[in-house]
């Protein structure tokens, strides 16, 4: 079974799995696809996490997220007066780590060559596809941003526009790139042209990139991170992704109450453990390799028990404010083959369409994960040479008795660690199914407001701003949710794929 976001992604990796493939082989084929046909959402100029439980066994994790140049210095920030990193800035350019972990997945994990699982994504960049419905949605909200780089506007505002439901799109030069990548590895995006355009490009714009700063991209196979929730084993990848906070929050809701009372009870409760373990996560999250960050402490009892007399049940709680990692675009994958092998994987640009900032020869698209670095010299996420900025994209692996149950993922930018513990507490919870867990409307408690879907009903949006809430009903989707849960004493597989999406689960 395969769950993707975008209907030519999981056909991709069905067939895979129909010609023999294993459930690696299918999710590097979805999400190649995903990159030429989400072009919002992410691409191959940007980063990736992912978990994978070989036969159903504990998973392994590996950190597919790019660096900061060996030329990027927060005292330079500084000196220049820059407080943040701006989105469309060539400084918000780390290096892109999803090729690179693509490769490393493929060589160590796939049964397929680059060149069979590259096909359909080649063929839709090359001959075109037919724009989906929530593909076009994001396209028309970001033509600012599209505008921004004269080479973006030319390849993805045709005429000027952002493309309608229905119209063909190409991506001629990504094609091209993604075929040099099927033939020759990483070496064909991290050395040679691609790199040499892209270094060029953002060092026209400024930036500190160099070719040497491509050719040491590596990803890196870590140690998963857990916790207990109910009779459950919860795993995450460790720091520089936001999976930690996941993990916290899942600690302080087994003291609260998600599953009683009613939807503004739990909507309330959501929010007040959302702020307390989203503070800790802006003060203290960072790339392990470059500060300290006490990962036991945050996971224990000792930090629940500080926490807990902080949140109110019934009144809303203003935190300090600090700097947030503003809301963002990801696509969330996830395959289980026939073994029982559970593939989790996220890929993400940050921002829609990124930094707005396009190699043309290459076709690559590149992120802005860099804003999400401080410019402060000694925060523990200040920007610095080779280092990794705080990542919102997380994927989720649920284990029982030592067997994988669940992988599964929600995309929404720094919304993600909200949203496992809500997906969670809804299906080990309240009882739902995923598919009717993923449907439920939505909230996030950010930046001093409580976000909420239009689908929840008038009088809890009321009971909430009686609690002290500031409300702000949002006019587009919080996030998208794809599971497959293994159902091992029936053999079967249940899968589903969120409705604010295009994609869909489909099991063979």
């Amino acid at each position: 079974m395969a769950a993707t976001s975008h209907p030519l992604s999981t056909l991709a990796a069905v067939e895979v799995l129909k010609s023999g493939g294993n459930a690696m082989d299918a999710a590097i084929a979805a999400v190649a696809v995903q990159c030429v046909v989400e072009p919002a959402m992410t691409g191959i100029g940007g980063d990736c996490f992912v978990l994978y439980s070989k036969k159903g066994g504990v998973p392994v994790a590996l950190n597919g997220s790019g660096r900061a140049p060996n030329g990027a210095r927060a005292e330079w920030f500084s000196d220049q007066g820059l407080m943040e990193i701006d989105a469309t800035s060539p400084h918000s350019v780390t290096v892109p780590g999803a090729v690179d972990a693509w490769c490393t997945l493929n060589a160590e994990h796939g049964t397929k060559g680059l060149d069979e699982l590259f096909a359909p994504a080649i063929r839709y960049a090359e001959e075109g596809y037919r724009v989906a419905p929530r593909v076009a949605f994001d396209w028309e909200r970001n033509v600012a941003k599209l505008s921004h780089d004269p080479d973006a506007k030319a390849a993805f505002l045709p005429g000027g526009k952002a493309p309608q439901i229905g119209d063909l799109m190409r991506l001629p030069a990504l094609a091209n790139t993604l075929r040099r990548i099927a033939q020759n590895g990483r070496s064909a995006f991290y050395e040679g042209e691609v790199a040499a355009e892209i270094v060029a490009k953002l060092r026209h714009l400024g930036g500190h990139h160099a070719e040497g700063d491509f050719a040491a991209q590596r990803s890196n196979w870590v140690e998963p991170i857990r916790t207990r929730f109910r009779d459950l084993d919860v795993y995450e990848c460790p720091p520089n992704g936001q999976g930690l906070i996941a993990l916290m929050m899942l600690n302080l809701a087994d003291h609260v109450d998600l599953k009683g009372g009613s939807v503004a009870d739990r909507t309330h409760v959501l929010a007040e453990i959302t702020k307390a373990a989203y503070h800790a996560r802006d003060s203290h999250l960072c790339d392990p390799d470059h500060g300290e960050l006490p990962i036991e402490h945050f996971l224990s009892q000792e930090w629940v028990r500080r926490i807990l007399p902080h949140i109110d049940g019934k009144r809303a709680k203003t935190l300090p404010t600090w700097d947030e990692v503003t809301h963002k675009d990801t696509v969330y994958l996830t395959v289980v083959d026939r073994d029982l092998n559970a593939v989790s994987f996220i890929n993400s640009l940050f921002g829609a369409f990124g930094s707005g900032i396009l190699a043309p020869k290459s076709g690559v698209l590149l992120h802005h994960r860099g804003s999400a670095f401080r410019t402060i010299p000694g925060h523990p996420n200040a920007i610095g040479p080779g280092k990794r900025p705080l990542h919102t994209i997380i994927p989720g692996m649920v284990m029982k008795d030592g067997r994988a149950l669940m992988p599964f993922g929600v995309m929404g930018g720094q919304y993600q660690a909200t949203g496992h513990v809500d997906f969670l507490s809804k299906v080990f919870g309240l009882g739902l199914d995923i598919q009717s867990a993923s449907d439920a409307p939505r909230s996030f408690a950010t930046e001093g407001r409580l976000q909420l879907e239009p689908t929840f009903a008038p009088d809890v949006v009321e009971d909430l701003r009686r609690r002290g809430h500031e409300i702000e009903i949002v006019d587009s989707p919080i996030g998208g949710c794809q599971a497959i849960m293994i159902d091992h004493e029936r053999g079967a597989l249940l899968g589903a794929s969120d409705h604010r999406k295009d994609g869909f689960a489909l099991g063979i």
